[in-house]
């Protein structure tokens, strides 16, 4: 049965090393900490530049949602610049990671555990159609305007923020309507 997630129920959380907060969107195993989930999926809202909480063993993508950009340096070398025209990387957890910002930027943020599961992140366009292709996928309404999300004999309306995770025994083909374009995230969990 998929698990209908709103933005209002989404608790937030600090980071693993204290320098802001993030809110957590959904993590397995339910109840799971920093220490020791399969997969976890936050938002966090980067205010100051600063260093990234460190993740040995895990895999992480991160997309901007809100904000102009972020600069990002890996490993005090490598230079990444997250903003419209590119808003997505990928990156190991135990890379050395600094953000440096202007303004505050909201960031979607994938994390697997490498040697347990892995993951999948993509940016979709509602009205659309949606075949399954992993164990569990979850989507992520990250534009303006509502989406109606149908499988099966379920429907979802899910507006801004809000999250709908589809499991195992959920349908394999969903319809997304919107009255308007709409952003949609979607992580596709293999575990």
């Amino acid at each position: 049965m998929a698990t209908f997630i709103p933005h209002e129920c989404q608790r937030a959380a600090p980071w693993k090393n204290g320098g802001g907060s993030t809110t957590e969107i959904a993590i397995a195993p339910l109840g799971a900490g920093f220490d020791d989930f399969d997969w976890r999926i936050s938002l966090a809202t980067i205010t100051a530049s600063g260093p990234f909480s460190s993740f040995p063993g895990i895999d992480r993508s991160l997309m901007l949602v809100d904000g102009d950009n972020v600069q990002l340096t890996l490993d005090g070398t490598r230079k990444v610049l997250l903003n419209a025209a590119q808003p997505m990387l990928w990156f190991p957890g135990e890379a050395a990671v600094v953000a440096q910002v202007k303004g505050a930027t909201t960031d979607f943020n994938v994390m697997t555990r490498r040697d347990r599961c892995r993951h999948q992140l993509e940016k979709i366009t509602a009205p659309g159609k949606l075949a399954r292709r992993s164990t569990a996928t979850l989507l992520f309404v990250a534009g303006d305007g509502s989406v109606l999300a149908r499988g099966g004999e379920q429907q979802f309306a899910l507006a801004r923020y809000d999250a709908l995770l589809l499991d195992a025994d959920d349908a394999q083909e969903w319809r997304l309507d919107a009255l308007q374009r709409t952003a949609v995230f979607r992580v596709d969990l293999f575990i």
